[in-house]
Order: C-alpha cells, then sequence, then structure tokens
C-alpha cells in the first residue's frame, strides 16, 4: 500500500474505542428526549423518526435540520452533554502504542461535534496521538451539515487541506462511509473490534457479493470490494503501509 506520505483519516467511536458501550445508547436516548421536547413528538414516534432519519440521511441531524428546522448546533450541544462519559471510555495501551509509532499524518475524522470527541480523545489519552480533530462542525457546505458518507464533503476536506486521495487512508467501522471514500480514490481499513452486536453489512452494501480481500493475521473472507482490509488491532496498521 506504500505510496506517498500517509495521512491517515481515524474515525471515532466504534474505531479507536468501545463506543456501543460507552455513549451510543446514551446519546441515542438523548436525541429521541430532543425530539419529544422540541418536536412535540411522543416516545416512541421520536424514536421511530430518529431512527428513520439516521438509516436515510447518514446522520439523524441531517433530517431534522432539512425537515424541522433544527439548528445543528443546538442539538449537537444537547444530545452530547453525556453526564458519566469519561468514566465509561475504554481503550488499551497496545492502542496508544501503536498510534504512536504509526508513521504519516494522523487526523481525526469523526461526524461526533468537536466537543464530545475532544473529550474522549482526553480521556482515552489519544489526543497526542492526532496532528488534528475535523468534527461535524469541520463539515459544513453551502451552510448545510455535510457530514460522512457525502462525498462532496470529501472532495471539500481533500482540497482544503491540500491532499491527494490516493495518498489518504480511512480506518473506519462503517461501510458506507468507507465506500464514498474508496470512490474518490483513498484507501479504506475497515476496524471490526467492536462491530458485535452492530450492523455488519447488507447485501446492498456488497458484503455478500463473492468477493474476497485480505484481512491483517488473518483467514482472508468476504469483504465489500471498497474495503482495502480489515483489522481488529491498530497494531496491523504499520503492515498495511
Amino acid at each position: 500500500m506504500k505510496r506517498g506520505r500517509i495521512t491517515w483519516l481515524f474515525d471515532l467511536d466504534n474505531t479507536l474505542h468501545d463506543a456501543s458501550h460507552a455513549a451510543f445508547a446514551p446519546t441515542s436516548q438523548a436525541m429521541t428526549d430532543y425530539m419529544i421536547e422540541h418536536l412535540g413528538l411522543a416516545p416512541p414516534a421520536a424514536a421511530a423518526l430518529r431512527v428513520h432519519y439516521w438509516q436515510r440521511y447518514g446522520a439523524t441531524l441531517l433530517g431534522l435540520v432539512r425537515h424541522h428546522g433544527v439548528k445543528a448546533a443546538h442539538f449537537l450541544e444537547q444530545t452530547h452533554r453525556l453526564p458519566g462519559l469519561e468514566s465509561r471510555l475504554r481503550t488499551s495501551a497496545h492502542d496508544r502504542a501503536a498510534l504512536r509509532r504509526l508513521p504519516g499524518r494522523k487526523l481525526i475524522l469523526t461526524n461526533a461535534p468537536r466537543a464530545y470527541a475532544l473529550r474522549v480523545l482526553d480521556a482515552l489519552r489519544l489526543t497526542r496521538a492526532f496532528d488534528g480533530v475535523l468534527s461535524i462542525e469541520d463539515m459544513t457546505m453551502f451552510g448545510e451539515p455535510r457530514p460522512k458518507p457525502d462525498a462532496r464533503m470529501f472532495r471539500h476536506l481533500l482540497a482544503r487541506l491540500k491532499l491527494r486521495a490516493a495518498d489518504c487512508v480511512l480506518v473506519e467501522d462503517t461501510l458506507q462511509h468507507q465506500k464514498a471514500a474508496y470512490g474518490l480514490g483513498m484507501r479504506t481499513v475497515w476496524m471490526q473490534r467492536y462491530l458485535d452486536g452492530r450492523f455488519k453489512g447488507t447485501l446492498r452494501d456488497g458484503i455478500n457479493d463473492g468477493r474476497k480481500t485480505p484481512k491483517v493475521g488473518v483467514h482472508p473472507c468476504l469483504c465489500p470490494r471498497y474495503v482495502c482490509a480489515r483489522i481488529k488491532s491498530l497494531q496491523t496498521l504499520r503492515a498495511l503501509r
């Protein structure tokens, strides 16, 4: 995979830590509560609409902005307060060491708000491992949020950072985001360490299309064509250079 000086774009939740345990459940509840309060919905209707917007747009926020005039900054602040978050966060000393040793520029690229991302990185003692944080506040075009997997946002990001897509590697747990990045010429790494019990792919995503790509350190198995490698440990990233 070695080409030029690599820029690693790391997702945050369920890539660098187990967000299913630490953050996803309370965040989902906070979003539902927000919709109950500000849209006047009953709890079941709010929960169903939250999931619908997430499935349709890739982020509940986009549906609320487009259809209900919700202010993105207000929604993000209200739904990511997450009391006690730091006490639930976990990562390993091996992952910290692997990130420190990994050559190239390393950036966080997350659909989460900046304040949340910084809280997580500080609590995990990973802040100094990265050269910068690109959060959902940095993914705005024409006055509207354009988070992953929006291909226009990826193009805009590459231009702004003066990067070639071929020199970037996106490390993610979410297939839709990898598909968009791969389509622009980035390399993609599917982090599967925290996927148990969460979305693992569908026929639409090509996970059962019969193609195979190498999984670092284990036997090859079915994988979408837009995934360059599969990993369960950050320590294996050095082998991909």
